[in-house]
């Protein structure tokens, strides 16, 4: 089976202090991964080391190309949604359908609520083509409506082939595996 994630004996270390060591993980096509844990486990952490954001005090990561949703809506928030959005490419229009912001496609991103961010965010995301999505606690911000259509996109994702790693204090819908940091 290809893989799209791979952590071999990874350890990470922030302020000073070991978050997690000798961890192995991999994700394929088609699979899910929840990381869950209390505040300062290093969920987040894991999701930046595996963007390629920080770097491992010792082991391997290996990544395929992918996609990050995190608290950074990497937008032009003075561009419209619409425009600001295809300035990453992709399928901007499928995926702005998807999340149910196709019709804020002319307002300026500056002017979106957070759901309404959040949702772009996703979006962006979605129309990437990425084969590997990282989302960081993608469910913050959304209402049940954008909760439902998160969980509809990501079971689209992976049954393309796609993988998805999740940082989430709440339970995410759909099948997930399961990783718990800091216990």
């Amino acid at each position: 089976m290809t893989t799209l994630l791979r952590f071999r004996n990874v350890a990470l270390r922030r302020g000073g202090r070991v978050l997690f060591e000798g961890l192995d993980l991999a994700i394929g096509p088609g699979q899910a991964l929840q990381v869950s844990g209390p505040n300062g486990s290093g969920k987040s952490s894991l999701i930046r080391l595996a963007a390629g954001l920080l770097v491992p005090e010792h082991g391997e990561v290996e990544r395929s190309s992918l996609a990050l949703a995190d608290d950074n809506l990497a937008l032009d928030r003075e561009l419209p949604l619409g425009r600001a959005l295809r300035f990453w490419g992709g399928s901007t229009a499928d995926a702005m359908d998807a999340l149910g912001v196709a019709h804020l496609a002319e307002v300026p991103v500056r002017l979106l609520s957070s759901g309404q961010a959040k949702r772009a965010t996703l979006a962006r995301v979605a129309a990437s083509g990425a084969p590997l999505w990282l989302l960081d606690e993608p469910l913050n911000a959304l209402d049940m409506e954008g909760a439902a259509r998160l969980s509809a996109i990501v079971a689209r994702h992976l049954a393309s082939g796609g993988a998805v790693l999740a940082a989430s204090h709440q339970p995410l819908a759909g099948e997930w595996r399961m990783l718990e940091l800091g216990r």
